[in-house]
């Protein structure tokens, strides 16, 4: 399997043109990589808080802390019976990131999801684990420079 990443085509999408290639169903692997979004978007952050500073570093060190340990409770092989828990584990860290601005981890942890979701039985997602504990750490370290 040497897709790019793992994404449902949309119900509603028009029909592939006659006589044009076939449209890939799934692609395996994240399209997250290199993204030049900030860690954590702090205007984001900020209206989920409505400019309130001591909630705001608040949210912060509680994402700090939960993302820490989701990242630390993703195995890097999947037996079969833990895709649910893992999915349940990469829904809970994307609302997450979504509260405190963590785009990149948001955006990780849902194509983690939907791979684990949609994946064949065997399917190699470490590419998307890795991607999601990269998106982790940049933002762990973002965090910890503005609450250094």
């Amino acid at each position: 399997m040497t897709a790019n990443s793992l994404r449902k085509p949309a119900d509603n999408a028009p029909d592939q043109a006659e006589g044009a290639a076939p449209r890939e169903a799934m692609r395996l692997s994240p399209t997250t990589r290199g993204s030049r979004e900030r860690p954590i978007d702090l205007v984001r952050l900020s209206l989920h808080t409505l400019g309130d500073r001591a909630l705001e570093v608040e949210l912060l060190q509680l994402f700090d802390a939960q993302s820490e340990q989701i990242v630390a409770r993703l195995p890097a092989f999947l037996r079969p019976d833990d895709r649910r828990i893992m999915r349940d584990f990469c829904h809970t860290l994307k609302g997450s990131a979504r509260a405190v601005g963590a785009g990149r981890v948001a955006s990780a942890a849902g194509e983690y999801e939907d791979a684990l979701a949609h994946a064949p039985a065997g399917a190699d997602l470490s590419e998307f684990r890795q991607e999601v504990c990269d998106a982790v750490a940049e933002a762990r370290d973002a965090i910890a420079q503005l609450l250094g």
